[in-house]
């Protein structure tokens, strides 16, 4: 996976610490209810089309360039699902990074589902009825994009 140019500049002043970040990610369904699933390169396992903002850029419009280099498919943002903190993870080269996650419903609008970067292996549509295992992060933004209610999930 290709890391952004900002956290190598920021990994070069403070090596290996906790580096906060903000994450987005997209829970994408269809009119079928289908939803639109990553199968990421770093892991291998499914989960829904996430990733990270650059500096100054809009959470929104952030995702909705996330899910077009990932997926080639175009979305809309349909309302902002959750906001919150995730635990501290390190990654195999001893990086630890802590994310700011916020989690939005979207609506496809064009675009062929396909590979479209280095960060994933496969890209599909699911019907909410079948879906592989999927990681507990993916599992929680999904249930609350379908749970009844239009308020954002602030806290646990």
């Amino acid at each position: 996976m290709t890391t952004p140019k900002f956290i190598l500049e920021l990994r070069e002043k403070i090596g290996h610490d906790l580096l906060w970040l903000t994450g987005i990610a997209g829970v994408v369904l269809d009119d079928q209810e289908q939803i639109l699933l990553v199968r990421r390169s770093d892991t291998g396992r499914w989960s829904v089309p996430a990733g990270i903002l650059e500096p100054g850029e809009q959470p929104a419009i952030g995702l909705l360039r996330e899910l077009q280099e990932e997926t080639g498919v175009e979305a809309e943002i349909v309302r902002l699902l959750s906001v919150e903190s995730l635990p501290p993870n390190a990654y195999p080269n001893g990086d630890q990074v802590q994310f700011l996650d916020l989690s939005f419903l979207c609506r496809p609008l064009r675009g062929e589902a396909r590979v479209n970067d280095d960060e994933n292996l496969e890209v599909a549509w699911f019907p909410l009825s079948d879906l592989p295992p999927l990681p507990d992060y993916s599992l929680t933004v999904i249930a609350h994009a379908l749970a009844p209610t239009d308020q954002p999930l602030f806290a646990r």
